[in-house]
């Protein structure tokens, strides 16, 4: 799902907004995904091939009536039986492969936790590239939301995450994830947004000339 102009405009609009009132700077990012997650997909067909190997063990005769069907009237010899295990686990690991090679499959498949991981890894490295020590006050904050995994981070900058509790940011995150779970992220982001200046106000309040050191537009990977 890409956003629309209307939607990048929606934000940016937000974000000049809610800097009239502060020194703080906002970097909004919106990404498709944070990951491929192909690993996940790798994880669970080694999983399937082990799961194979185990009901072979558990239920031997298996090997037998699969031999059956190449010839009937023999006892599978014990070079057939590794065979046939070798065959089920390569077919079992390709289909596993093959059905999660589906984007919105092995998302599904992926745990939260890891999800969850991989959001605040790319939003980290994102806030290091275009935000962290990029104003003269060390007052950036990245606002970062993953649609893929229907997840956001809200990171700040050194003198901000001293003087501002992360449980400070739980309405900006709530605003977002329920634009998210709307379908409107757009609105979401603008709403966080908000909810960021209003933190940022009143603790970095507006003194003399404003000065934009961070751009204000949405970007969008």
């Amino acid at each position: 799902m890409r956003l629309s102009d209307t939607d990048h405009d929606r934000v940016t609009a937000a974000v000049t907004q809610a800097e009239t009132a502060t020194t703080g700077e906002i970097v909004t990012i919106v990404a498709q995904a944070s990951d491929s997650y192909h690993d996940v997909s790798l994880h669970w067909a080694v999983l399937g091939m082990l799961l194979t190997l185990a009901l072979l063990a558990f239920w031997p005769v298996a090997a037998d009536h699969i031999y059956a069907l190449v010839d009937p009237w023999a006892q599978a010899p014990q070079g057939a039986l590794y065979v046939i295990a070798l065959v089920l686990v390569t077919l079992v690991f390709l289909a596993i492969r093959l059905v999660l090679a589906w984007a919105p499959a092995r998302l599904a498949l992926t745990p939260g936790a890891t999800k969850a991981r991989r959001v605040r890894r790319r939003a980290l490295l994102l806030f290091r590239a275009g935000a962290e020590k990029r104003t003269k006050s060390a007052t950036g904050v990245l606002l970062y939301l993953s649609l893929a995994e229907r997840r956001a981070e809200i990171i700040a900058d050194e003198a901000i995450h001293s003087r501002v509790p992360n449980e400070t940011w739980g309405a900006a995150m709530a605003a977002v994830l329920t634009g998210v779970r709307d379908d409107r992220p757009a609105d979401g982001m603008a709403d966080a947004v908000a909810q960021i200046g209003t933190v940022l106000a009143e603790h970095f309040p507006r003194r003399g000339t404003p000065i934009n050191e961070l751009p204000d537009r949405l970007i969008e990977l």
